[in-house]
């Protein structure tokens, strides 16, 4: 099997993070990673913004915490994040920002570092108190948040895959 195959079968979601620090080179990697996903029309109209601070990481989880009504909300206490976005009016901004995405999660997981999606605020990044907190961490105000992917090395062994179901159709 391939290493890439081999990333795609393996890649899960950790939701528990060490505090071992990612070297900012191996964030800078893993969002160039991103860089390189399909775009329409390679269009590459996204942005990937590396949170490495851990208080500015505070500062955006309580905000999207108090928005949904969830008390303690971490996003699971990662090292990193790195936040896709693409302009509010692009049409593609979801499709392209989501690729873009998983190349991230299978960067980080081939250099040991584990990811987990966070997408609660691609619906509320314009609530006032997380647009503040988007603003001054350098999201550009023009653009929409689509996803963040939470990243640091996991703490514990990372689970096996479970079974998938049987979705694959060959058609006729």
């Amino acid at each position: 099997m391939n290493s890439v195959v081999e990333a795609i079968l393996q890649r899960r979601s950790v939701r528990s993070f060490s505090e071992k620090d990612i070297s900012d080179e191996d964030l800078y990697l893993i969002a160039k990673c991103g860089s390189y996903a399909p775009s329409a029309l390679n269009r590459q109209k996204w942005h990937f913004i590396i949170v490495h601070n851990r208080e500015s990481i505070g500062r955006l989880a309580k905000a999207i915490g108090e928005k949904l009504g969830q008390g303690g909300y971490n996003f699971y206490e990662p090292n990193a994040l790195i936040i896709v976005t693409a302009a509010r009016d692009y049409p593609f901004a979801k499709q392209d920002c989501s690729c873009a995405l998983e190349n991230i999660f299978l960067a980080a997981h081939s250099m040991g570092i584990g990811s987990v999606w966070i997408n609660q605020l691609s619906e509320i990044c314009d609530d006032k108190k997380i647009r503040e907190v988007l603003n001054a961490i350098g999201v550009p105000t023009e653009d929409t948040a689509v996803g963040i992917a939470a990243l640091g090395y996991p703490k514990g062994e990372i689970r096996k895959a479970d079974k998938k179901s049987n979705t694959i159709i060959i058609g006729k």
